[in-house]
């Protein structure tokens, strides 16, 4: 049975049992992921067009809306078409290549946050010295740093979980495939990958996790010896949100990956959970990193602006055109 995989399908949990609340649920998550796509999409198109906006923290802004596009996508479609046409079968394959996705977004998700600390610590502690430690170069190497690293944790975690025997069940105890919940159904001996999970979950996740909190005590032990009570409680209102996000992002990931194993677990307490690493963040980090910041919001005016003037630009021509061929005609 070592090396074998029983099972040729999964099949994946619905939002709830019963039909009413299942389409609420549905519902709610596509107008989340639709509001996702929609808010980090108007960040993408504002940096990119707005050319004032090139600077290091618009450049890590625009990578992380990148990524969470692709990191809500991999999951919640999915699982709002299984709840609504009552399917929840998915191939191994398939399976495998959500646990890659979910995972290679994940690792960015946590080192692109951890980046984006840093430089708001340099930019407010340092800022003499923002445009020589955050310059181009080194904001590249970065980018590329966590993608290599991501890239090569995704495909170990992924290549040692579907070397397992999976004979037990092939019910997976969440609306996508995810290593823990897979781990549970395996017959074999998952102690190599409980552990790569743990020096994984500590090497990254938790040097990343303290990194971000050195740095948000560092900015807030700063901001407190501003005099001007305005510009502390401006540092206070974008910092703390970064701070709740951070928080829950971590928290949850830390609960569903590192618990140890028990003869009995709540589906729904772990579905619920999961939706904290899930589709929170991707949802709430538009909010509160851009569309807050005066400089987005002013992009964003312009891109409407401009498109409203092409807009109006391509009709008048149209009707010009409509009118002319209607007097040649007569």
């Amino acid at each position: 049975m070592v090396n074998s995989t029983l099972v040729t399908e999964f099949l994946l949990e619905f939002f709830a049992e019963t039909w009413e609340p299942r389409i609420l649920l549905s519902m709610l998550f596509l107008l989340v992921y639709i509001g996702s796509l929609l808010g980090n999409l108007i960040i993408i198109i504002a940096t990119t067009v707005d050319h004032t906006l090139n600077t290091p923290m618009y450049f890590f802004l625009r990578n992380l809306s990148i990524l969470d596009m692709g990191y809500v996508s991999v999951t919640v479609p999915n699982a709002c078409i299984n709840s609504l046409t009552d399917h929840r079968n998915i191939s191994v394959a398939g399976c495998a290549a959500q646990v890659f996705l979910f995972f290679f977004c994940a690792c960015i998700e946590i080192q692109f946050l951890t980046i984006m600390s840093q430089d708001r610590y340099v930019a407010i502690c340092k800022p003499l010295l923002y445009a020589v430690i955050m310059n181009h170069q080194f904001c590249v190497q970065m980018t590329l740093a966590s993608l290599f690293i991501s890239l090569v944790l995704a495909s170990v975690h992924t290549f040692k979980t579907f070397q397992l025997s999976f004979c037990h069940s092939n019910v997976v105890p969440q609306f996508f495939c995810d290593i823990p919940s897979l781990l549970r159904l395996s017959c074999s001996d998952t102690f190599s990958n409980k552990l790569l999970l743990f020096l994984t979950a500590f090497g990254l996740s938790g040097t990343c996790f303290a990194f971000i909190a050195i740095s948000y005590v560092r900015i807030l032990s700063a901001v407190l010896k501003v005099p001007v009570k305005r510009e502390r409680g401006k540092a206070f209102s974008t910092c703390v949100p970064h701070i709740i996000v951070v928080s829950m992002f971590f928290s949850s990931a830390a609960y569903v990956y590192l618990r140890p194993p028990v003869v009995t677990f709540e589906v729904v307490k772990e579905m619920t959970l999961s939706v904290f690493y899930t589709i929170v963040p991707p949802f709430l980090n538009p909010i509160i990193y851009s569309l807050r910041n005066k400089q987005i919001k002013e992009a964003v005016k312009k891109v409407i602006l401009r498109i409203s003037f092409i807009f109006k630009y391509k009709r008048n021509e149209y009707l010009s055109e409509f009118s002319r061929g209607r007097k040649l005609t007569k």
